[in-house]
């Protein structure tokens, strides 16, 4: 097979769990709409499994790239970080199969996912200690303070995924209002040093 084929795989089954969910994504189908034999996809991915999980680490992947290319732009480590959040919670409304295959539960070990998923991790710690050095953000762990932003993150977009906040018609608030409540709550929280 062609350099490029697996990549050009992972492109087309991205597009059919867009379309239609993990259910739609076969590597049958996958086979026949890359133009490939039934059997090619077998070469580069041992299950229908292995695949999504290719596909959650490319995904997280570009994410991470786009967060930080985007983030780069920003004056300050707090705009920076609340431009990621907000470019996070779009994404997964803007993608939602691609958004709940990531972040659901994983019954195969994954090296390239568990790659991507750490590189991801150590980016968002890095922006939260970033802001925290600022003063834009509290003082404290950067690595639980990521959990709590990514929480808030993840649980808006889910929510506003589900119909449950303003921006899809009902609560009083947007996804992204709840991400700039958060950061100007936590701007309230006394410092801990003396």
């Amino acid at each position: 097979m062609a350099p490029g084929t697996r990549e050009k795989l992972i492109e087309v089954a991205t597009r059919l769990l867009d379309e239609g969910g993990v259910e739609a994504v076969t590597l049958r189908e996958v086979g026949r709409l890359a133009g490939v034999s039934h059997n090619a996809p077998y070469k580069h991915f041992a299950s229908k499994e292995t695949l999504l999980a290719a596909i959650a680490a490319s995904e997280l992947t570009r994410l991470n790239t786009v967060l930080t290319e985007t983030t780069k732009r920003r004056r300050t480590p707090e705009t920076a970080l609340r431009t990621a959040m907000h470019r996070y919670v779009t994404w997964a409304l803007e993608h939602p199969e691609r958004f709940r295959l990531i972040f659901g539960r994983w019954s195969i070990e994954s090296a390239e996912l568990g790659e991507a998923a750490h590189l991801a991790q150590t980016t968002f710690v890095s922006m939260v200690a970033a802001a925290q050095d600022s003063g834009a953000l509290p003082e404290g762990d950067p690595v639980r303070l990521a959990s709590l932003l990514r929480a808030l993150a993840h649980g808006a977009a889910d929510l506003a995924s589900a119909g449950h906040l303003a921006a899809r018609g009902k609560g009083n608030a947007g996804p992204g209002d709840l991400v700039d409540d958060l950061f100007d709550y936590l701007r309230t929280v006394p410092s801990t040093s003396a």
